[in-house]
């Protein structure tokens, strides 16, 4: 029985991880390097802990950054670049169909709750998550379970009543983890990428409506 569902954030309510992909990108270009795709998804879902894009791009250019200045002129980058975006297709759908149902949703994301609730009262979601579980309640981010199980916690709910709904390979190793049934949608970051274990795999969110979800 599905009791909650839980939602990671970046790449899978609102395309983040596309826009901080190319803001990198075009930080690595303007030192003359490029920063292929299948580098950067090892950092997805999770931390620089598995890859280190600062510290490879000090490598190869022998250079040191001031990375608190990079890091305000990335932010600004992928704020311009999402200025007119929305949720991604299929997200307020079903938010308002477990709402209506009263199937209580959360958030477990490795970005911290001061990136997230911006972006959430910007597209005017806030109201249809009963919690954030944010990289600021855990001693551990994805691939580890610790913000599926939070988020389990504060919903009072047991791991196998959830369905998690995820985007990367790292978020998708932390619902196995924590024993969760997960629907992948990858993303254009992703998608390259091979998500042996998931419960389903969708297209789009779109593609799959609440009562479709009981039904499996």
């Amino acid at each position: 029985m599905i009791r909650a569902l839980i939602f990671d954030f970046d790449g899978l309510i609102i395309d983040t991880e596309s826009a901080v992909y190319q803001a990198w990108q075009e930080l690595y270009a303007d030192h003359g390097h490029p920063l292929p795709i299948e580098r950067w998804a090892q950092c997805v879902g999770t931390d620089f802990g598995a890859y280190d894009p600062k510290a490879e791009l000090e490598m190869l250019t022998g250079k040191d950054f001031d990375w608190h200045e990079e890091e305000r002129l990335r932010s600004k980058r992928v704020y311009d670049l999402l200025a007119d975006f929305d949720s991604l297709p299929g997200v307020r759908e079903l938010l308002v169909e477990a709402k209506a149902a009263g199937v209580p949703c959360s958030i477990a994301s490795s970005s911290p709750r001061v990136w997230i609730e911006p972006w959430l009262e910007k597209m005017n979601l806030r109201q249809y998550f009963v919690n954030i579980s944010s990289r600021d309640v855990v001693e551990r981010i994805k691939p580890a379970p610790d913000l599926f199980l939070h988020a389990a916690a504060q919903l009072e709910v047991l791991p196998d009543e959830v369905v998690v709904f995820e985007d990367s390979l790292n978020g998708l190793r932390a619902a196995h983890a924590a024993g969760m049934k997960c629907v992948v949608v990858p993303g254009p970051v992703t998608k390259h990428l091979h998500f042996e274990g998931a419960w389903q795999t969708l297209d789009s969110l779109a593609s799959i409506s609440l009562a479709q979800l009981l039904q499996l």
